[in-house]
């Protein structure tokens, strides 16, 4: 069974999707399951997938990483970072090279951010 906003990778050709609602069907993908890529919010490598939020009057900054930052590097970058409300939600793709943070106009709710790392899986923080 699968849930609204889970997030499913094929480990035979890489693609990663999002479940936009969810069902008792399975994401199938190079004719086998996909796997569950589960929010991970601890472990061996959180404080490089650490999620700050900071408002700022456009809305908020997601930044991804400790001090240093996360890796932008083609072997290790973050792929796309999202937050959500409760009524709405952005999501921005990054490249290897870009910083790991991304600008989105909201604000004045509860929100969900994650972010996805193409070694690591997916992160989430919240606010």
């Amino acid at each position: 069974m699968t849930e609204r906003s889970q997030v499913y990778k094929c480990l035979v050709c890489g693609i990663v999707v999002e479940v936009l609602d969810g069902g008792i069907g399975e994401p199938v993908c190079c004719g086998q399951p996909m796997q569950l890529m589960r929010e991970q919010t601890a472990g061996p490598h959180a404080e490089l997938h650490r999620l700050s939020v900071e408002t700022i009057p456009e809305g908020v900054r997601v930044r991804v990483g400790g001090p240093d930052g996360h890796p932008t590097e083609p072997r290790h970058y973050v792929q796309w970072i999202e937050a959500a409300s409760p009524s709405a939600a952005c999501r921005r793709h990054l490249e290897p090279g870009d910083p790991p943070e991304a600008l989105f106009p909201l604000g004045g709710e509860r929100l969900t951010v994650r972010a996805f790392c193409n070694v690591h899986g997916l992160w989430k923080g919240a606010t």
